[in-house]
């Protein structure tokens, strides 16, 4: 991504809706399918460090260590008190086999040409029965100026998102679409609406606004929780696991 589009995320993604409900989604999945864990989880294209800085305190026998692409990344994420940052690819990890216990990658892999080998990475650097939670941007169709300001690659389905973690030796534990609830608001503004709209849509919005999604995204989460997946969304959600008896 642009270095501008480093800055803006440092300033937003403590406190906007779409990231708190994000890594909300991935504690979830963490506790839900490896309430065991401890050792290390990477956080395969941390950005800024939103992620780590929120999750540490809910998984203290983890000991978090990020990795992204770009300088700027890094030096905006220990700016904001974010550790253990490190410049590197996710298609070429600098950790060894079976070094951690989970790997998240949170919007991430739509960037990245080579997909099939980043998730061959993160599935080479989990240990047997590490759990490996990836987010990405939903739907082809739904491609808009978003996508063209943050260098997105392509867009997903969730089977799509599925096979690739498959093919990479990943068995999937849970697979859904969510931001289901706003999926029209947000048809309207890409679509309809694109003329009209901003460079992109990483930004804090009004505080009624931002509590009003954040309750949207909480029934989606209980409804993902205690029910199953939902149908639709412009966000794809999976869990994945590494075999126990891989190598």
């Amino acid at each position: 991504m642009q270095s501008a589009e480093y800055h803006k995320l440092a300033r937003v993604e403590d406190d906007m809706w779409y990231f708190r409900a994000l890594h909300a989604h991935a504690r979830a999945l963490i506790t839900n399918y490896r309430p065991d864990a401890n050792g290390l989880l990477l956080d395969a294209g941390s950005g800024t460090g939103g992620f780590i800085r929120r999750a540490a305190p809910w998984f203290p026998r983890l000991r978090f260590v990020g990795i992204d692409l770009f300088q700027i990344a890094c030096d905006l994420a220990r700016e904001k008190g974010t550790p253990r940052i490190a410049r590197a690819s996710t298609t070429s990890l600098p950790f060894r086999d079976a070094s951690m216990s989970v790997v998240t990658s949170l919007d991430v892999l739509q960037h990245i040409p080579d997909h099939e080998a980043a998730a061959g990475e993160i599935a080479r650097v989990l240990e047997p029965g590490g759990l490996a939670v990836i987010n990405a941007p939903a739907y082809m169709w739904l491609w808009s100026y978003h996508d063209d300001v943050t260098d997105t690659e392509r867009r997903y389905t969730r089977p799509g998102v599925a096979r690739l973690l498959s093919a990479a030796g990943l068995e999937v534990l849970r697979s859904t679409y969510w931001n289901f609830l706003p999926l029209p608001i947000v048809v309207a503004k890409r679509k309809l609406l694109a003329r009209f709209a901003e460079a992109d849509d990483v930004k804090l919005y009004p505080s009624w606004a931002e509590r009003v999604l954040g309750a949207g995204m909480a029934l989606e989460r209980g409804w993902i929780g205690a029910v199953g997946r939902l149908p639709a969304g412009s966000s794809v959600l999976v869990a994945a696991r590494k075999r126990a008896h891989a190598s």
